[in-house]
């Protein structure tokens, strides 16, 4: 795989801004795959949770290496603090993953712009992130992944945790449910789009967000979206899990795509 750390400067952040990405590559490594195939590559939209920046997935797990073998760009930016969305109190960053990073991304790379080849994932705020981009363009979309998500921002967790944070970006706790920013909302509001992405959704049961995964997985399935779920016994919120979903992932989109004879 190839490498690239790319800074650009962003009109919706008004700052320069920092993207990884990892591109297929013909040649193998020693103890790497390697696609041949000439296509525009898949492109995987991969997002870090709240402590962490767009470098994480590189040091933490083996993605560069699950995405070896296969025809896969993996995008990997940076958003700070801000739930990947336009904070109330700071910056455009829902404009900036929504529409000027994949804009970006196309001028400078060559990659696919089917939506069949389009995806998105990421891990807790990223979770989130992914879930939120999923559900409010699943038309831009072929498949979602959440691993141990933040799915109910309006939930008890973030009632008592936090709170100056989730103000800074939403404006109060209270402007979250019913809006823009509550995944339960843009699920029912999107649930008969014509084209749906499928979503995986992924927790450990000792996970501080457990609760949160059991009870939208249901409310996803009962609004008609096709979801696969994943519980992992005896399973905190850590890299050990996130690195064997990330490869997971990976294996999934593949394997999904060719279900679609892709």
């Amino acid at each position: 795989m190839a490498f690239l750390q790319i800074q650009f400067f962003s009109a919706a952040l008004n700052v320069a801004s920092s993207v990884n990405v990892i591109l297929p590559e013909a040649n193998q490594g020693i103890g790497m795959g390697a696609s041949r195939d000439e296509r525009p590559p898949k492109v995987l939209y991969l997002l870090h949770g709240y402590s962490d920046d767009h470098s994480i997935w590189m040091r933490r797990t083996s993605v560069e290496r699950y995405a070896a073998n296969h025809n896969l760009a993996v995008i990997m930016p940076a958003v700070n603090h801000s739930f990947y969305c336009n904070e109330a109190y700071g910056e455009k960053y829902w404009d900036y993953v929504s529409d000027e990073l994949p804009r970006t991304m196309h001028r400078f790379l060559r990659l696919s712009d089917r939506r069949e080849d389009t995806y998105v994932a990421g891990l807790s705020m990223g979770g989130y992130g992914a879930m939120r981009l999923a559900l409010t363009y699943p038309e831009h979309f072929a498949g979602a992944g959440s691993f141990s998500g933040a799915v109910d921002l309006a939930g008890v967790y973030y009632e008592r945790h936090r709170t100056a944070e989730i103000d800074r970006v939403f404006g109060s706790q209270q402007e979250i449910k019913g809006t823009e920013y509550d995944l339960y909302t843009l699920m029912e509001k999107n649930a008969n789009a014509k084209h749906k992405p499928w979503l995986y959704l992924s927790c450990g049961t000792k996970d501080f967000l457990f609760d949160q995964h059991r009870t939208f997985v249901p409310a996803l399935r009962k609004n008609g979206w096709d979801v696969l779920s994943h519980e992992e016994a005896d399973t905190f919120h850590e890299w050990g899990f996130w690195d064997a979903q990330i490869r997971d992932f990976i294996e999934l989109i593949f394997a999904r795509a060719g279900e679609d004879g892709d």
